[in-house]
């Protein structure tokens, strides 16, 4: 997303990362409706609706704050677009085949097509690393949780009640088993952006 301009409608992205309460009811107020009408027509009601819009605020909100999202489009195209995605393919997990689309709700918006793109992308590498982190035993988890909340790892080795050797060692060790087991995946290959 090299040398593209900001779009003025970043201000949402950023409300979210402050959790500025003004901005996100905004979202609510300005952006759900369109969501909630297109879910309704498509074999759902309000409360998938619901349910979607909050889901895609959280994969936003993280996509913001782990990959630091610069909006290139109006936020209502990449917010319909996610929604819209997120949608359909929990309708696809459940075997309904009686969809319909209406295409003058769709976006033609190319950057949002790239954006909305890209952070499903980042959602499903997200979820996948999530899926095996969790597999991972209780020692290698603690390790690497605290690694995510301190920076220093003497801090580290200290709050687990380890060397700093052992520490420096023992999530090398980790960090590297959980590469293997999401590299392993079967759905890895189709997540390489």
């Amino acid at each position: 997303m090299s040398q593209k301009i900001i779009h003025e409608d970043q201000k949402y992205i950023d409300g979210l990362v402050q959790n500025n309460p003004f901005i996100i009811q905004s979202i609510y107020d300005t952006f759900a409706p369109k969501v909630i009408n297109y879910i309704k027509m498509n074999s759902g009601n309000e409360s998938h609706a619901q349910d979607v819009i909050q889901e895609t605020i959280i994969t936003i909100y993280n996509q913001a704050i782990e990959k630091d999202l610069k909006l290139t489009c109006p936020f209502d195209a990449y917010f319909f677009l996610l929604c819209k995605r997120k949608w359909l393919n929990q309708l696809k997990k459940i075997g309904n085949k009686e969809v319909t689309i209406n295409e003058e709700v769709l976006s033609k918006d190319d950057d949002a097509q790239e954006l909305a793109f890209e952070t499903t992308l980042f959602e499903q590498q997200h979820e996948l690393f999530t899926e095996m982190f969790q597999k991972l035993g209780k020692a290698c988890k603690d390790l690497l949780k605290a690694t995510f909340k301190i920076k220093s790892m003497e801090e580290v080795a200290e709050s687990l009640g380890v060397s700093y050797a052992y520490a420096r060692k023992k999530k090398s060790l980790c960090v590297g088993k959980l590469s293997k087991m999401v590299q392993e995946a079967p759905r890895f290959n189709n997540l390489k952006s």
